[in-house]
């Protein structure tokens, strides 16, 4: 146990799941989902994947280049934001699909390190999601069409040299 544990009396999670059943072997993983949650497996995961990586980058796409698009915003206190900027509208908007809140994390990470192109970001890797669905409705295997990107940056980065 941590220390911080043995000073506040808290069992961590991990061992409370396996403290579950007689002689202290878990069945499994303890999953603490909301009432509301549906869990999707296989394809079908991959595909409402793609579609929540799509949404976000729709959003976002119509506020990039010369003929961008204000959005106007409902922000938690009830004002009204009007901006352009990609990176202004991921801080504002509220996702709960797993796969949304990752771009908006991509993003963000991408503003930590760089301090531009959040925009871009969202929409490039939006555009490979949304390229790759073809390939996982033929039944190809994720890593299949992973390295078939990795194969591609490859060769893109020896044209450039």
């Amino acid at each position: 146990q941590r220390e911080a544990d043995k000073q506040t009396n808290q069992i961590p999670i991990a061992k409370m799941a396996t403290m579950a059943m007689p002689g202290g072997q878990g069945m499994g993983p303890v999953m603490v989902l909301n009432a509301k949650t549906q869990r999707e497996t296989g394809r079908k995961a991959q595909l409402s994947n793609i579609s929540a990586a799509r949404a976000v980058a729709d959003i976002i796409r119509t506020t990039l280049g010369p003929r961008s698009m204000l959005k106007m915003l409902l922000d938690p206190m009830g004002g009204i934001v009007i901006t352009n900027d990609g990176n202004c509208i991921l801080r504002e908007v509220d996702v709960s699909h797993p796969t949304a809140k990752s771009m908006i994390e991509l993003s963000r990470a991408q503003d930590e390190e760089v301090g531009d192109g959040t925009t871009s970001v969202i929409i490039l890797a939006g555009e490979m999601l949304i390229l790759a669905e073809p390939f996982i409705r033929a039944n190809l295997h994720p890593t299949v069409i992973v390295q078939g990107y990795n194969r591609a940056l490859q060769e893109a980065l020896e044209i450039l040299e």
